[in-house]
């Protein structure tokens, strides 16, 4: 398996580790929703047709299986 070289990672977690815990707590929210809206886009490129309530229903089924069963 070849693995991607990432030459910014190292700078990325310099940066992350310079915030203020608030700063570090609103970017893992940032990145959260930024996911979830990355995610909802996905379904609607896949199912162009499916109506909007449609969308949302799979949305929030798929999401679900995401959810960690352990607590």
């Amino acid at each position: 398996m070849v693995i991607k070289p990432h030459p910014n990672h190292k700078i990325y977690i310099q940066t992350l580790r310079r915030l203020s815990p608030h700063a570090r707590l609103m970017k893992s929210f940032e990145l959260s929703q930024f996911t979830k809206d990355l995610f909802l886009h996905g379904l609607r490129k896949r199912f162009p047709d499916l109506p909007e309530e449609a969308i949302k229903k799979l949305y929030l089924e798929r999401l679900n299986k995401c959810h960690n069963r352990n607590y």
